[in-house]
């Protein structure tokens, strides 16, 4: 079974383009710069009328840590009971214990309130202490799959703790390797680590469209895509 490649997506447009272009899924989240946070309902519903594929959205309240207060909690539980009623396949989400480890009550109540979908736990794994501990208390909340860069910033940099991973959670949950794969190191990461699912932005940044641009704002307006040519090259290279 080939390789499924998941495009994270911050616009409708790139939304739009990615599942042209022959992503088999994607992450739907706003604010890159914050590292991706819960979508407007406005454009979850523009998704879930117009994109065919399985899309999951992000569940997070805000950027930062994942130690989230009551009142954050409910909003996650609000936005989750949202994405149900529209239709999405899955969530994406987690929460973190100030010690570092995975809040497991209230993550398993986000997996329960999840119904049919699928459960992603997010990269607050990577800000998880003991991962390998982290791994087993995931797998036992019912979660499908842990997004991971394997505790660094570069997921081809952790390759031995995601080929660590891989391998302790056998068929139990799925190891998605995600944050700075590229068709230029998607192959390689493919073949140390075992995975079978990946995740990248394929960001791309594009200048503003716009003619008109006071000089007083002192600024230069730039917009968040995603590069059509690699989301096809990293899917050619999959196996």
């Amino acid at each position: 079974m080939r390789a499924l490649l998941e495009i994270a997506v911050f616009n409708i447009e790139s939304a739009l383009f990615a599942a042209a272009s022959g992503a088999d899924r994607l992450e739907l989240c706003e604010n890159p710069f914050d590292g991706g946070t819960t979508p407007s309902y406005g454009f979850l519903k523009n998704v879930s009328e117009h994109i065919s594929i399985p899309v999951f959205p992000i569940i997070r309240p805000r950027g930062g840590d994942f130690l989230y207060s009551n009142a954050e909690y409910k909003q996650i539980c609000y936005d989750i009971e949202l994405c149900k009623d529209l239709g999405f396949k899955g969530v994406v989400s987690g929460i973190l214990l100030e010690d570092g480890s995975i809040d497991h009550k209230r993550t398993a109540q986000l997996v329960a309130l999840s119904g049919n979908m699928q459960f992603t736990f997010h990269r607050a794994f990577d800000r998880a202490m003991n991962p390998l501990q982290a791994l087993e208390t995931i797998i036992n909340t019912g979660a499908k799959r842990i997004l991971t860069s394997g505790q660094v910033p570069n997921a081809f940099d952790g390759k031995e703790l995601i080929q660590q991973l891989v391998q302790q959670s056998g068929s139990r949950i799925i190891i998605m390797p995600g944050s700075g794969v590229r068709s230029n190191n998607i192959k390689a990461l493919q073949a140390f680590t075992g995975a079978h699912e990946f995740h990248s932005s394929a960001r791309l940044t594009v200048n503003s469209s716009m003619q008109y641009h006071p000089n007083s704002m002192n600024e230069t307006i730039v917009n968040t895509l995603v590069d059509v040519t690699e989301i096809k090259e990293m899917k050619e290279l999959l196996t």
